[in-house]
């Protein structure tokens, strides 16, 4: 390690972030609207084998162990302290805080249910920003506001006034998750892969640690072929393919469409759960998953007139 700056990249503090060919923003999002909205399913399956901390937490260690490999094989440059310091802190407050405390939580609630609260962590994104002098325009809020008010409709499905600790673990993940992301824009941190491995690596280490710390076990024999698949299926998709989209969006695109994967999340987290774990979509729950879709549609013509 060393500390040379130029190895480091400062996000833009409130300026427009710079253009990239639509196509690869176009894949990025996709990636994680696809990936981060099926990943709620997978890790319900996922919980019938593993702890939700040790789940969690080994996803992190394993994906981020993959990319430093990946980064070192390609010869990435030495990274200043700390950078890497702010690339852990970013991984303690998104993928611990944000990913472990939605796994402890869907425990208890269904997996569509999680992911229309967690993306009310886009508000929390937008508000910080907008403390920090990085306000959306006017047509982004209404985006915003309409995306919103899908995922209330989505939240009167009732199973959160059941659970109240899930409700208190989903709300810390969204406020940690949004802190992150600030975050993420602000400090100086690591180039591409390596950035996303140390924020993996973080997050694990943490994750795993405290599983263990409660009483958390992982025993082999209660793992089944379906939730090593799904297990297999968030390393892959969930953290590799979702982080490292995020990661490239949330420093390269504007606050709003970054963040406009948390009104497809629940759409897709809803329909899968619906699909293929026999969950229940009520009619107010079918309408919040259409006023989300029209609050996306806002804020990404509204983010690409922007840019």
């Amino acid at each position: 390690m060393t500390s040379r700056p130029h190895d480091d990249r400062r996000a833009g503090r409130g300026d427009d972030p710079s253009p990239h060919p639509s196509g690869l923003v176009l894949l990025c999002l996709l990636s994680v609207y696809l990936a981060w909205g099926s990943t709620y399913l997978a890790i319900r399956i996922a919980l019938a084998g593993f702890p939700p901390f040790l789940l969690a937490g080994l996803r992190g260690l394993v994906a981020g162990s993959l990319l430093a490999a990946f980064g070192r094989w390609r010869g990435h440059s030495p990274v200043s302290w700390r950078a890497l310091g702010n690339a852990a802190l970013v991984g303690v407050l998104m993928v611990a805080g944000g990913n472990g405390l939605v796994t402890w939580a869907e425990q208890s609630v269904s997996s569509g249910l999680a992911a229309a609260v967690a993306s009310t962590g886009s508000i929390w994104l937008v508000l910080m920003l907008a403390a920090l002098g990085e306000k959306p325009t006017g047509t982004e809020q209404a985006g915003i506001a309409i995306g919103f008010a899908g995922v209330l409709l989505l939240n009167l499905e009732g199973e959160l006034r059941a659970s109240p600790l899930g409700a208190a673990a989903l709300l810390g993940a969204t406020l940690s998750w949004a802190a992150g992301s600030v975050l993420t824009r602000r400090l100086v941190l690591p180039e591409g892969a390596t950035f996303v491995a140390v924020e993996l690596l973080s997050g694990g280490i943490l994750m795993t640690g405290f599983g263990y710390a409660i009483g958390e076990r992982l025993i082999v024999s209660a793992l089944t072929p379906s939730s090593v698949a799904a297990w297999c299926y968030l390393v892959v998709a969930g953290s590799l393919i979702g982080f490292s989209s995020f990661t490239f969006l949330i420093r390269n695109v504007r606050p709003a469409l970054a963040t406009s994967f948390v009104y497809v999340n629940p759409v897709v987290a809803v329909l899968l759960g619906v699909v293929l774990a026999g969950e229940h979509l009520s009619p107010i729950g079918t309408a919040g998953v259409a006023v989300s879709v029209v609050g996306l549609l806002v804020v990404t013509m509204a983010s690409r007139a922007s840019r």
